[in-house]
């Protein structure tokens, strides 16, 4: 599996947008250790959870 991210990119969690933005700290194989602004750090199984990038212009509720 190929994964689009790389540390510093600000990404969210389709699922559980309440988490809020993310920033990815590190990403070692599947999983991404990911800072949100309102749950803070998580790691992230890439093969489970499906995190995409934040487009600036996106709407946040």
């Amino acid at each position: 599996m190929i994964l689009d991210f790389e540390p510093g990119d600000k990404v969210v969690n389709p699922a559980n947008k309440e988490w809020g933005i993310g920033q990815v700290q590190s990403i070692i194989n599947e999983k991404i250790t990911v800072n949100f602004e309102n749950t803070g750090k998580k790691v992230i199984n890439s093969k489970n959870i499906q995190l995409e990038k934040y487009k600036k212009n996106e709407i946040r509720r």
